[in-house]
């Protein structure tokens, strides 16, 4: 396993998971008192996990007919265009 590439995911998405909607989610699913405070969690974390895989999975599936730089671009440009339209929308 290679440690370095482990350590550069999980501080991505780690960081790129805080404050978003899935968070906001579990957020508001545990300050139910009469939800199990588990059940939430074991309940995020595998749509966390199904959610990951198949992006795992769509994206080794691209790779094979896109050159991954590109799909870098795309997703750079995308990020972009959705932070313009968030101020836009503000």
């Amino acid at each position: 396993m290679d440690m370095k590439m482990l350590a550069i995911v999980f501080g991505t998405v780690f960081l790129a998971e805080l404050g978003d909607k899935t968070q906001l989610a579990t957020l508001l699913f545990s300050t139910k008192e009469s939800v199990s405070l588990m059940s939430v969690f074991f309940g995020a974390s595998l749509a966390l996990m199904l959610a990951t895989g198949i992006a795992v999975i769509g994206g080794s599936l691209i790779a094979q007919y896109v050159d991954p730089k590109y799909l870098s671009y795309a997703a750079g440009i995308g990020f972009v265009l959705i932070g313009f339209w968030t101020l836009w929308q503000a």
